[in-house]
């Protein structure tokens, strides 16, 4: 059996197993789905959101892309994020990036990437942005790790500027947004911490859309 093949032996091995711990699992996979949580993540195979988050089948609303950015021209990250918010009523949105993440590495290296070079400008705005922090990382390794982060934080921050978000947490208390990059390497998550109620605060001045 060649490997394409496989992937479908493989689908009706699962679709056995799942019978088996629950024999209504299928029953209740095709209901409305009604997940509290958005995961923005990486499109690197080697980051599967539920799996990482232990979490099963409908739990999940996910959007994953080259880098995990939200870019507020980008149509498909912003039907997403509107769609979860103000119809899923989603109750937190995740930004999750990773360590060796190709994107990011991308951003780092001084060359022209053709029709890559819109999208990794974002990351490398994101570098200008926290140049100094940045420049003064000695070890290459070291400043592309903390890279990873920024971009997270600086995503987190662009969902915050997004109306519908502002909208639905001002009339509901939801959602708050997170910041999180995974580390492949140990395969356990870290939670950056991001402030969201002083991230919307000090948005405000610019980016208001709630009044």
């Amino acid at each position: 059996m060649n490997p394409y093949e496989q992937i479908f032996e493989n689908n009706r091995q699962w679709v056995a197993e799942m019978k088996t711990r629950d024999a209504d699992f299928f029953s209740k996979l095709a209901a409305d789905q009604n997940p509290d949580y958005l995961f923005i993540g990486c499109s690197d195979s080697r980051v599967p959101a539920n799996e990482i988050m232990g979490l099963g089948a409908g739990e999940v609303f996910v959007h994953r892309n080259i880098a995990n950015l939200v870019v507020n021209t980008d149509l498909n990250a912003m039907s997403v994020i509107n769609y979860a918010v103000s119809i899923l009523h989603v109750k937190h949105i995740i930004v999750c990036g990773h360590y060796n993440c190709g994107g990011v590495r991308a951003a780092m290296i001084p060359k022209d990437m053709g029709l890559l070079n819109p999208w990794l400008r974002n990351i490398r705005d994101v570098y200008r942005l926290h140049e100094t922090e940045l420049d003064a990382i000695g070890e290459e390794h070291a400043r592309y790790n903390r890279l990873v982060e920024l971009n997270v934080y600086e995503q987190c921050r662009n969902v915050v500027k997004i109306a519908a978000v502002q909208s639905e947490f001002l009339h509901t208390g939801f959602p708050r947004v997170h910041g999180w990059v995974f580390d492949m390497n140990i395969g356990l998550l870290q939670d950056l911490n991001i402030d969201f109620d002083k991230m919307l605060q000090d948005i405000r001045k610019i980016y208001n859309l709630m009044d």
